[in-house]
């Protein structure tokens, strides 16, 4: 047996994009179960094993010998950032994480829906945004500080009847009842950066939703109060109506084509960017009635104050907000930016969310990165065992909160 003393209790990891957290989990077993670090702590629990009778063996549900891990709070796939783990008893302690504040970075896309309130989702509906500015967003968030009510989304792990709510948005059924709202606290809340459109590269999904899923999104996420004027097209500038009848007039007052357009084709979704079709070229022998009748009627300065209007309203696409918060238990940041949407008369979704941390746990402090797990055990066996005997001694009272860091521990 081995006698090397067993290390346990928490640590936390940064969280890489597109894996869910139960990945994670996997992720370290497979690293763990074959260590030398956690090999005595393997060797004990077959020792307990050995000594069980045949009644528990039984009802042991899990028969493989690995590791014990759980996490403190589900990240999202598409969020990153600190994930407490907890190993062997300290998967025991994991329930105070729940309960704890967290601090959260995410971007807020505005001027569409989405059923999942997020870039991976079906778009429900499009709104106006040129409206919008940073003055205006900033005034909005007093609306969300503080305690506030909060609708969960449709797609989130939240049981209702025994069954999670994405299981009846996937099956495409009607919940039992209306997802009710819970009380959150938003400690702070502020924009870190606005992001004018058409400097950032988010844009909305390509997909939309059909109209079942419309109709379940409406009674269930109350989206029947859309903003006026939600629905249209996503246009270029190049093919908007002011353009296009400029484009139409320049071409007849320079003689350079015929001001016939040739159709092209566009994707049958709902909400989509429409390319510019082709446009035929050579010299017109005589100009038509209709370039005529144009051509007499709009002079070259409205024509070039026309389009340059219409490109500076269109070109720059919807903007975007980079949001900072500490939050309580239960806040879903996603919600968040589905209400902050609607609260400034247009919609929002989420396209990033980045956790900085959790209780005493922090990015860049006293967490281990995701790429270390992926190098020899050499490199994150030294960073696991720290974190682990700090956490043994904070338990023990021999420590503070302050004393959770990493930092020194990773090999230069």
């Amino acid at each position: 047996m081995n006698t090397a003393k067993i290390v346990e209790g928490v640590f936390a990891i940064n969280k890489p994009k597109s894996i869910s957290s139960a990945q994670v989990l996997r992720d370290l077993q497979q690293a763990f179960n074959h260590s030398k670090l956690f090999a005595p702590w393997l060797d004990h629990e077959r020792t307990k094993r050995s000594q069980e009778s045949r009644n528990q063996h039984r009802r042991r549900r899990d028969k493989r010998l690995q590791v014990k891990l759980g996490h403190g709070g589900t990240l999202d796939p598409m969020a990153t950032g600190v994930l407490i783990i907890g190993v062997g008893k300290g998967t025991k302690q994991l329930q105070r994480f729940l309960t704890c504040t967290k601090s959260y970075e995410a971007t807020i896309l505005f001027g569409a829906a989405t059923d999942t309130f997020d870039l991976l989702g079906k778009v429900l509906n499009v709104a106006p945004y040129t409206h919008l500015t940073r003055d205006s967003v900033e005034k909005a968030l007093d609306r969300f500080r503080g305690s506030i009510s909060q609708r969960p989304p449709l797609y989130s792990a939240l049981r209702m009847d025994g069954k999670r709510l994405y299981e009846y948005a996937r099956e495409g059924k009607e919940i039992p009842r209306e997802i009710e709202k819970r009380p959150v606290t938003a400690k702070t809340l502020e924009i870190r950066e606005w992001i004018p459109g058409g400097c950032h590269p988010f844009k909305w999904p390509d997909e939309s939703a059909d109209d079942a899923e419309k109709r379940l999104a409406n009674t269930v996420l109350h989206l029947q109060a859309l903003p006026e004027g939600s629905g249209e097209e996503v246009v270029r500038v190049s093919e908007s109506p002011a353009c296009k009848l400029g484009e139409m007039v320049k071409r007849a007052r320079d003689g350079d084509g015929d001001g016939d357009e040739a159709d092209s084709a566009s994707p049958p979704s709902k909400r989509r960017e429409v390319s510019p079709g082709p446009v035929t070229s050579g010299v017109s022998e005589e100009p038509s009635a209709k370039e005529e009748t144009i051509r007499s009627l709009i002079s070259t300065t409205t024509i070039d104050t026309l389009i340059e209007s219409e490109q500076g309203r269109l070109d720059a696409g919807p903007p975007a907000a980079r949001l900072s918060m500490v939050v309580t238990s239960g806040f879903y940041v996603r919600s968040l930016c589905h209400d902050l949407g609607q609260e400034v008369g247009s919609l929002g979704i989420m396209t990033d969310l980045v956790r900085t941390r959790q209780a005493a746990f922090e990015l860049g402090r006293n967490v281990l990165e995701y790429d270390d797990l992926r190098k020899a055990e050499e490199v994150w066996g030294p960073q696991v065992e720290g974190m682990l005997r700090i956490w043994e001694e904070r338990m023990a009272g021999e420590v503070d909160d302050d004393s959770l860091d990493i930092v020194s521990l990773r090999p230069t």
